[in-house]
């Protein structure tokens, strides 16, 4: 896992789910490549990113899902 400090750095194209609607306490991700997926806070778009390989991504939103993490 790495953090990026500006997460608009990323030459990435933002989204986030489309359950969220119109609530300002949501992640959004970005596909950075094949490999990784870069996940930032919307409410804050020049904060930090983090970035997943994209196993471990689908293994933490796996384990949110399940209520273990």
């Amino acid at each position: 896992m790495t953090t990026i400090p500006n997460a608009s750095s990323l030459p990435v194209t933002w989204w986030k789910s489309s359950a969220s609607g119109a609530q300002s306490d949501c992640v959004e991700c970005g596909i950075v490549d094949t490999d990784t997926v870069a996940v930032r806070d919307s409410k804050a778009p020049t904060g930090p990113a983090v970035l997943f390989g994209r196993d471990a991504l689908a293994a933490m939103v796996g384990a949110v899902a399940a209520g273990t993490l």
